[in-house]
């Protein structure tokens, strides 16, 4: 004979533990479903952290060769990266920082490095049965080892940058930014990589700045090439005289502009760009006009804010809304025309390649561990910037500026090199240090041009008088394309 008083206890206690199991199932919904999200990314939440450093991360190959790698900490975070001659590389790599996190080819690529990348499982369901995890694949880059040496080597301490590109392909051959840094000295966790980062963040020379690809700078009278191909695509003849006083007085405006080269009182577009005339080209542009000048700057990719390489470059600028005295100005490199060095060599690389710009690529392929590749980078065409008559006649104004003019530093034995030197007013009322600029290419005689790029140097130990494109960077382009032609 049951007794009522246990029985309702015990369905109360059955009621009880029913109400506890729904409670713990909401509750495990609640952190395991909702609010799984926000626990993931908690700053508390250290296990993704130790998952992504408890194997070693995929590599950054340049010529076949490793230029990452990764060590045993002995620590929580298991592994770290490291770099085979960090500086040289670091406009190239980024850094892969267990604190900082990643930048250029480290970030862009990091799931192919870390393993998480989908394209890197050989049989995907069984990777999604397993649940195991990928060794990180590599990252084969474009650049040329012996040419990117050269590049530093050249610039001997310089501040600024180089960039270089092959013309019929876009496949990117140097990136170097100088100052550089090491970024292995702050790949870890410790206090010593916290110090390393701080010392770099509070240097006064910025080593850490991509001046390759981040920075822009007037690129002075280098950009005098892309407003004679505005006049010759409207028609110019090279060889005619243009009518032009010296000094030269801006449109609605007292300021008068005058030139460092003798003979530029009418002078043709062709000896004008050889000796650099400023009166000659900033006439020009302003006869050319806005409209004409806007799409001829744009069809070279200047205004482009959303290139990639795949890596991110900053947007170079040609003003769409100018007054003529402005516009004169910007035809010359000045005022508020901006470029990075990337986007000028970019320039000389569509004349070097008839007048067609390939898109400009640092990698190559990605792989997994075992080499077998998952991705294929091949060229693709990026603008078409002049047409083939222009770009020829381009070509010999620009050999004729290396041959007899402002670039002879630039001249190779045995070998075809056209360029264009600059020198860039910087600063308040001009104040400022000059920035030096080559841009040119360079092919052996009867060949195409292998190699185009463009040189920038913000500041040496020469005095202001001595600071010129062809006497500072036309040298540095030399020893690149020296190189890059020695090994084809």
């Amino acid at each position: 004979m049951s007794r009522p008083g246990i029985s309702i206890t015990a369905r109360r206690a059955g009621t009880f533990c029913l109400l506890l199991i729904v409670a713990l199932l909401v509750q495990a919904t609640l952190v395991q479903v909702l609010r799984a999200g926000e626990y993931n990314d908690s700053p508390a939440n250290r296990r993704a952290t130790v998952e992504r450093y408890a194997r070693p991360r995929g590599n950054i190959l340049v010529s076949g060769d490793r230029i990452t790698g990764s060590r045993a900490t002995g620590r929580m975070l298991k592994y770290q990266r490291t770099y085979t001659n960090g500086p040289l590389y670091a406009a190239v790599t980024g850094y892969s920082s267990q604190i900082y996190g990643n930048t250029l080819l480290e970030g862009v690529e990091d799931g192919v490095l870390s393993g998480t990348d989908p394209r890197l499982a050989g049989f995907a369901p069984w990777s999604a049965l397993t649940r195991m995890p990928q060794p990180g694949g590599d990252v084969v880059t474009t650049i040329d080892a012996a040419a990117q040496q050269a590049a530093l080597k050249a610039m001997n301490g310089k501040r600024g940058a180089v960039a270089a590109v092959e013309p019929a392909t876009g496949r990117v051959l140097v990136l170097v930014s100088t100052p550089s840094y090491d970024p292995g000295s702050f790949a870890g966790s410790s206090d010593a990589d916290r110090t390393a980062w701080g010392r770099l963040q509070a240097d006064p020379l910025q080593p850490m700045l991509n001046r390759a690809l981040r920075q822009t700078y007037p690129p002075g009278s280098t950009f005098k090439v892309v407003t004679a191909a505005a006049a010759l695509t409207a028609g110019a003849d090279p060889d005619a005289p243009t009518d032009t006083p010296e000094p030269l007085r801006l449109p609605n405006s007292s300021r008068e502009l005058t030139n460092e080269a003798p003979g530029c009182l009418d002078a043709t577009l062709r000896f004008a760009l050889i000796r650099s005339c400023n009166t000659v080209y900033a006439k020009v542009g302003v006869e050319a006009g806005l409209d004409r000048m806007v799409r001829q700057a744009q069809a070279f990719g200047f205004n482009d804010p959303h290139l990639t390489i795949p890596v991110g470059v900053a947007g170079s600028v040609f003003d769409t809304r100018m007054d003529l005295a402005q516009l004169a100005l910007s035809s010359i490199g000045q005022y508020d025309t901006r470029a990075t060095p990337l986007q000028m060599a970019m320039v000389a690389a569509g004349v070097a390649n008839g007048g067609k710009i390939m898109r400009p690529r640092l990698v190559d392929r990605l792989t997994r561990s075992d080499g077998t590749a998952v991705a294929l980078l091949s060229e693709k065409t990026y603008r078409q910037a002049v047409d083939a008559r222009v770009a020829a006649e381009l070509r010999s104004m620009m050999e004729g500026v290396v041959a007899e003019g402002t670039g002879t530093n630039a001249q190779i034995p045995d070998a075809v090199v056209g360029g264009k030197t600059g020198t860039a007013q910087n600063g308040l009322e001009n104040r400022g240090t000059p920035y030096a600029w080559f841009i040119g290419y360079a092919g052996k005689d009867g060949a195409a041009p292998a190699v185009a790029l463009a040189v920038v140097i913000e500041d040496s130990d020469a005095r202001r008088a001595d600071i010129s494109g062809g006497g500072l960077a036309a040298p540095v382009a030399r020893a690149v394309m020296e190189s890059v032609l020695k090994g084809r």
